[in-house]
């Protein structure tokens, strides 16, 4: 186990008396938002607000960090977290291939996450690998680890959505990037290929990790193991038991939504309904011209499901923490960790938008509905995370 993650589960893992005020908040806010979704909206829009919270409890409780992780990898040659996230993206894409080749899920029509693959996905994603390091997280981490109880990230969550918002009025420019189209290797292979493709990737990166961290520590740590105060009600969990929870959190989106899960489409939403509301023509911008998202920016939020479950999942992170006895905000910042938080937030919201996607709409249910641009940006953001690593002791950070 990364000496990151290790040193989260150690802390964890002393017994500590549950929150429970927040815990009793959150949940009263959860049951009250299924209920109120479910019927003013539909079912699916309430079913898909739980479904976010869960994903909240998952990210909490097995403190699933891509950018640790990725740090971690970088930093100390330590790949627990990057083979977790193998085994995500391998069990996710076992499901997603047969149901998008199907075109349905129980009359459901369900499309996967396939975008160009081209600069803007490069250049994009590099920037928000640099912006999880220097941000402390990406957009999964930054509304967990906000929802958890970290002022921190609240800056780095606004700056996030100022990024996006940024992103979105230079989004005409980057789509006349040079680009391939989109690609996906069940267009190339058909199904039964893609997956036997995708599943060899999965193991060579897994491979390559395990080699990596072999060479300079020896055996690795086991990552399914649970230690003397662990619980699935407190946590902490085994890391792979996160990678299975997302896994189930994006085939459930798939099948309520009908399209896979992603984050920071909502981002873009909130900040120019933001700005539309001051005065701004926001209306006028190319990216909001078509039809879809001209009624996006004039509905209401509580139509969009990126929003209902970006909200599920900073409840659900403040249910895990309450239950954890971890709900201690502490808001005595470092004003250069703070200055880190801002410069980070802004490129993970720009290189966001222009990416076609984050870690969660491009990397992972992009490569788990067999998109080549998903690849492209794993690449390029850990590159991003490379640069950003070495950038942290400037701002104070730790690596």
């Amino acid at each position: 186990m990364s000496t990151v993650v290790a040193s989260r589960h150690s802390s964890l893992s002393i017994l500590r008396p549950v929150n429970v005020p927040p815990v009793a908040v959150a949940g009263l806010l959860v049951a009250a938002g299924v209920v109120y979704l479910s019927a003013a909206v539909t079912w699916r829009q309430g079913a898909l607000f739980l479904v976010g919270t869960m994903a909240g409890i998952v990210l909490y409780h097995a403190a699933f960090g891509f950018t640790s992780s990725w740090r971690a990898m970088i930093a100390e040659k330590r790949g627990e977290g990057l083979r977790a996230q193998m085994v995500m993206l391998a069990l996710t894409c076992v499901v997603f291939v047969p149901l998008i080749s199907m075109g349905h899920v129980f009359g459901q029509p369900v499309r996967g996450s396939v975008s160009p693959f081209g600069m803007s996905v490069a250049v994009g994603a590099f920037l928000f690998g640099v912006g999880m390091q220097l941000g402390g997280g990406c957009a999964s981490g930054t509304l967990y680890t906000a929802g958890g109880g970290n002022p921190r990230m609240l800056v780095t969550l606004a700056a996030f959505i100022a990024g996006s918002v940024l992103g979105v009025l230079h989004m005409p420019t980057w789509e006349q990037a040079p680009t391939l189209g989109s690609v996906s290797f069940m267009q190339t292979f058909g199904s039964g290929g893609s997956l036997l493709v995708s599943l060899i990737l999965f193991g060579a990166v897994a491979l390559v990790s395990f080699n990596v961290e072999r060479r300079t520590h020896g055996l690795r740590v086991p990552f399914l193991s649970w230690r003397d105060n662990d619980s699935w009600l407190r946590g902490p969990w085994p890391v792979v038991a996160g990678a299975i929870g997302l896994a189930v959190v994006n085939i459930a989106t798939l099948g309520i939504a009908g399209r896979p899960w992603g984050v920071t489409s909502a981002f873009a939403l909130w900040g120019s309904k933001m700005l539309a509301a001051v005065g701004v023509d926001v209306a006028s911008w190319p990216y909001w011209r078509s039809a879809a998202r001209a009624a996006e920016l004039n509905g209401s939020l509580l139509n969009d499901v990126t929003t209902v479950m970006n909200v599920g999942i900073m409840l659900g992170a403040l249910i895990a923490a309450g239950l954890a006895g971890r709900f201690a905000p502490s808001w005595r910042v470092p004003l250069r960790s703070l200055l880190a938080a801002v410069v980070g937030g802004l490129l993970l919201g720009y290189g966001a938008r222009i990416a076609y996607g984050c870690n969660i709409g491009a990397y992972f249910s992009g490569i788990a509905s067999t998109s080549l641009h998903g690849w492209l940006w794993f690449a390029a953001a850990f590159l991003g995370n490379t640069v950003g690593t070495r950038l942290r002791p400037a701002f104070g950070l730790k690596v």
